[in-house]
């Protein structure tokens, strides 16, 4: 499936040019043209999928072992000291293109890459809501 106004949809099909570092049968892996820190890489799937809860299982997990193999060849190529990968599914969670993408973007020391969120407190109330519900499912 592809969608003819999806851009990474494009870009996966190869009809609009990308530094290109790792290419198979279902994933192009690309360099980020507005990367957050030198060597920020996409894992973006030739098929359009909108996010992570439309892919099959098999691609969901080919794409994790695709970020293991890409972020373990870049660590040494780059020369980083960390890396964070990173993927939103929907508006509230920062996606702003809908097509299924995982983020490779490597960590340098003092980098000022700012990856996070305000730490809270996991409460009883809360915790009793959420294990009762996911165990009537």
């Amino acid at each position: 499936m592809r969608d003819d106004n999806c851009i990474f949809c494009k870009i996966a099909a190869g009809e609009i040019p990308s530094a290109t570092l790792y290419e198979d049968d279902d994933f192009r892996v690309i360099l980020d043209i507005e990367p957050a820190s030198k060597g920020h890489a996409l894992i973006i799937p030739k098929e359009h999928y909108a996010n992570l809860y439309e892919l099959d299982d098999e691609l969901a997990a080919k794409a994790m072992v695709l970020a293991k193999k890409m972020i373990t060849k870049l660590t040494d190529i780059l020369e980083c000291d960390g890396y964070n990968v990173l993927q939103n599914n929907g508006p509230a969670a920062g996606q702003t293109v809908f097509h299924f993408h995982m983020h490779l973007v490597p960590r340098y020391k003092n980098d000022n890459v700012k990856i996070g969120w305000k730490l809270g407190k996991l409460t009883d109330n809360v915790k009793e809501e959420i294990l009762n519900k996911i165990c009537e499912k």
